[in-house]
């Protein structure tokens, strides 16, 4: 290990080229090993202590990442060692560099001879941020940074594309895609030519072998709920919020979640936790979940700040305070160093969504060596299907879960 860079980052920006996904865990530092990598690229040389030779006339760099990142100047921090920055008058070298989020990416598909780094990678599926990610791949050096690349074959589908293993979508699903003929979307039933996708795989993967050096503890805390009202939904389709019938297997599961989540032991369970660690981070999915953690009896002089889709506080200081977070606005793109301390007050959907919070804490420079993550869960039905869900490393499907 160098102050500067870790052994495993080098060992990673050794396998890294032109196209290639950089996987590492949350918190192993792919912001510092796609920087030194963009440097080396462009005749700099990092020693063991740091930066021994500048770059010689590097091309155009853009940094795509999440809107958190851009707006807490993250990436701009990174720069900044390099002697680089999105401001040209602080920049030693006359390339620009941007930093933007991926809502704005097609603002640069017309972009050509710079070089892309795109950070938290959205490009699955098949949508606008897709065909824009294409665009630029065909006229630009990239890397890719994740620490979920895929899930399944399809999501490696818009990458596969840009390295040029298929010419498009529809080539890929003729060659290993078998649809289920009797469900009512598309479904996989199964996929063909699995060793031609597991060598491209390879190819593109570079993965950071990253050895933690923090001890996880996952703290599972069991919650009563209402049976009654939980067994009556689930049978009347009868959404006792609204006073009017359920619609669709969406609603069913916002209920039955809602009847589980409101009950009072899951808030006195939070209320004894922040008490005990005095410094907490707490993860939610609704409105009406913030709702009941802020009106929560916490220790007094407990400070309260929260990251949601309405208001975006910084982290706390003090010795005793709460971060209330929301799971898709605040799941990636921070850290903190200054809690070892995770409540997810309910699970989230999303197995990727669920790693990202987790890592929130785990950081290369954490001071804790031991990090605490509670599970408020309870024996319902709905928990219990999503518990699954997660532990295969998979999104949990309503659709799937009522129609059992």
């Amino acid at each position: 290990m160098t102050d500067f860079l870790y052994d495993y980052q080098r060992a990673a920006i050794r396998q890294m080229h032109n196209g290639c996904i950089l996987c590492g865990g949350v918190g192993s530092g792919k912001s510092r090993t796609s920087l030194s990598y963009f440097f080396m690229l462009n005749h700099g040389f990092i020693g063991d202590s740091g930066i021994e030779k500048s770059m010689e006339q590097p091309v155009d760099l853009y940094i795509i990442t999440t809107a958190r990142k851009r707006d807490t100047l993250e990436w701009e921090k990174e720069l900044a060692i390099f002697s680089m920055s999105i401001h040209d008058d602080l920049n030693l070298y006359k390339n620009k560099c941007v930093v933007d989020s991926w809502n704005n990416l097609h603002k640069y598909v017309d972009t050509v001879g710079a070089f892309f780094i795109f950070d938290e990678q959205r490009v699955v599926g098949k949508g606008q941020w897709v065909k824009s990610f294409l665009k630029i791949a065909k006229c630009n050096q990239w890397i890719l940074l994740s620490a979920t690349p895929g899930d399944t074959w399809v999501d490696y589908i818009p990458v596969f594309i840009a390295n040029g293993f298929y010419r498009n979508r529809s080539e890929f699903v003729y060659m290993h895609v078998e649809y289920s003929r009797f469900a009512k979307y598309p479904k996989v039933e199964k996929y063909h030519n699995t060793g031609l996708l597991v060598k491209y795989r390879n190819q593109i993967l570079v993965n950071m072998d990253f050895k933690r050096e923090t001890v996880n503890h996952t703290r599972r805390v069991i919650c009563d709920y209402d049976h009654e009202a939980y067994k009556n939904a689930l049978r009347t389709r009868w959404n006792p919020f609204k006073n009017a019938p359920m619609k669709n297997a969406g609603e069913l599961c916002y209920v039955l979640r809602k009847i589980v989540n409101t009950a009072s032991q899951r808030l006195s369970e939070t209320c004894q936790i922040v008490a005990l660690k005095k410094k907490v981070i707490i993860f939610y999915n609704f409105d009406y979940e913030l709702e009941m953690l802020r009106d929560c009896e916490y220790p007094v002089g407990t400070a309260i700040a929260e990251w949601n889709g309405h208001r975006h506080d910084p982290l706390p200081d003090g010795d005793l305070w709460v971060y209330l977070v929301q799971y898709t606005a605040g799941a990636e793109g921070w850290n903190c160093t200054t809690t070892d301390t995770i409540i997810f007050y309910s699970q989230n959907y999303s197995y990727k969504i669920m790693k990202q919070s987790a890592g929130r804490i785990d950081r290369l420079n954490t001071p804790f060596k031991e990090l605490y993550y509670y599970h408020l869960e309870s024996m319902s039905g709905i928990d219990l299907a999503i518990k699954k869900a997660l532990k295969e490393k998979r999104t949990f499907n309503e659709r799937s879960f009522v129609a059992r």
